[in-house]
């Protein structure tokens, strides 16, 4: 018989497992690695932004094939459709009628690649699917399977063709994340490692569909106690009083960063959140949910910046630090 701490224990083993097993894909990035798999665990969907040939497609193909879990690519590009995404409607001869044939994006893990190279209309297709776990079509509602994980790629914005996310498209990704250039060290080891042909072709599953649910549901009881609730709003508060920024964070992005919370303590082991988990997670989770004035752009101030200050605003609470 198993307890709650075993439960605990067995998410920070699975998270090590899959970290290892993404790791031998993207190399000298443990951080973003551990952060993709983090936003896993708490059922958020993860835009990974970065210049082209730092590995953006390849992380994302290595957690899903680090899992035993359904997993479609769909490549954006300008004349992509909204129905080449969610599915079309096509008349059936032989019973009259119209049926509803499923698009990539009924996987548990789907990989938009180069997002932000469709149109609007087409990635607006993806809203209510990422915020509902569910798909409306001729009236009729489909449920994701479950877990359901968005993992998107894009490019600088100051890229060719490309367009501006959304704001409300933004905010749907849990977490936001610049692989960056590897280091020296890491790169001799990616040139050593490629010889014989990509490395995510030859990863093996490393957990199975059941494991994740499982891991996911002991994240759902994680402790967060009522005056970390407090540190999270207060940060949130910060935001919005900003003179730099045009926009704040929302009651979403505080429900986001409580999320991601919790995971971040179960990939540790820990059945509750302490204020480091906070912290660790705001950049990721914050930073791409507030809209800088045009001066504090013209100034070359980030978001990530004004996220870090914000939370340096906030008194840590006493009693939680100290437990």
């Amino acid at each position: 018989m198993t307890g709650p701490a075993d439960g605990f224990a067995r998410v920070a083993h699975g998270v090590d497992r899959l970290c290892q097993n993404i790791g031998h894909v993207l190399q000298g990035k443990p951080d973003v690695v551990r952060n993709a798999v983090i936003c896993l665990l708490a059922e958020g969907h993860l835009l990974l932004e970065d210049v082209p040939g730092t590995g953006k497609t390849s992380l994302a193909r290595a957690l899903a094939s680090s899992i035993s879990l359904s997993w479609h690519r769909i490549q954006f590009t300008p004349d992509l459709l909204p129905s080449d995404v969610t599915g079309v409607s096509v008349w059936n001869q032989a019973t009259q009628r119209f049926e509803f044939k499923p698009g990539p994006v009924f996987a548990n893990v789907v990989l938009a690649d180069e997002i932000n190279r469709a149109s609007p209309k087409t990635q607006s297709a993806l809203l209510e699917v990422m915020e509902e776990g569910t798909l409306t079509a001729d009236g009729i509602g489909y449920e994701m399977p479950r877990p359901f994980m968005v993992v998107a790629t894009q490019n600088p914005i100051d890229m060719e063709g490309t367009y501006v996310l959304p704001e409300a498209q933004l905010d749907r990704f849990l977490m936001k994340v610049s692989v960056g250039y590897p280091s020296a060290e890491a790169e001799a080891e990616i040139l050593r490692t490629q010889k014989s042909g990509s490395t995510v072709a030859q990863l093996s599953p490393v957990l199975s569909d059941a494991d994740v649910r499982s891991m996911i549901d002991v994240v759902r009881d994680v402790d967060v106690a009522p005056a970390l609730e407090q540190y999270i709003v207060g940060v949130a508060t910060a935001t919005r009083t900003m003179s730099e920024l045009r926009l704040g964070v929302s009651p979403r992005g505080s429900l986001a960063l409580l999320r991601a919370a919790r995971a971040c303590a179960a990939a540790t082991g820990r059945s509750y959140v302490i204020p480091e988990d906070v912290k660790a997670m705001a950049p990721v989770v914050l930073s791409h949910r507030v809209i800088l004035q045009p001066d504090a752009e013209l100034q070359g101030r980030t978001g990530t910046e004004l996220v870090a200050r914000a939370v340096q605003s906030v008194q840590v609470p006493r009693a939680v630090a100290a437990s």
